[in-house]
């Protein structure tokens, strides 16, 4: 399996303790904002979907009255779901327009 044998010696040392296999929680560093803060940010980007992640971090104070950077918005908010998307540039196709191009598609097919 090319894995060290004292890498499966801690596995099964800490499976036999605690009954799993995964990492217990670590302590790292306070993150900048609440769990409050986090809810907001998601929701205002949810009512106003064209609100930048950059325009968001400058309106947002931090815990210490510090402004957080557009990066800790974006990772707050993938981490509940919401992507960064582009909005689509081209035409807007009717379903008339999307029949005329298949039978158009078709003729020159053959």
């Amino acid at each position: 399996m090319n894995v060290n044998r004292t890498t499966i010696f801690r596995l099964r040392q800490h499976l036999h303790k605690t009954n799993r296999v995964s990492d217990r929680p670590r302590s790292g560093r306070p993150g900048c904002t609440t769990q409050r803060q986090d809810r907001n940010l998601v929701r205002n980007h949810m009512n106003n979907r064209f609100l930048s992640a950059s325009a968001s971090s400058r309106q947002t104070k931090g815990i210490n009255n510090q402004l957080i950077s557009a990066n800790t918005v974006r990772r707050r908010l993938s981490t509940s779901g919401i992507c960064a998307r582009r909005p689509y540039i081209g035409p807007i196709l009717t379903q008339r327009h999307r029949h005329q191009r298949t039978l158009w598609a078709q003729e020159h097919a053959a």
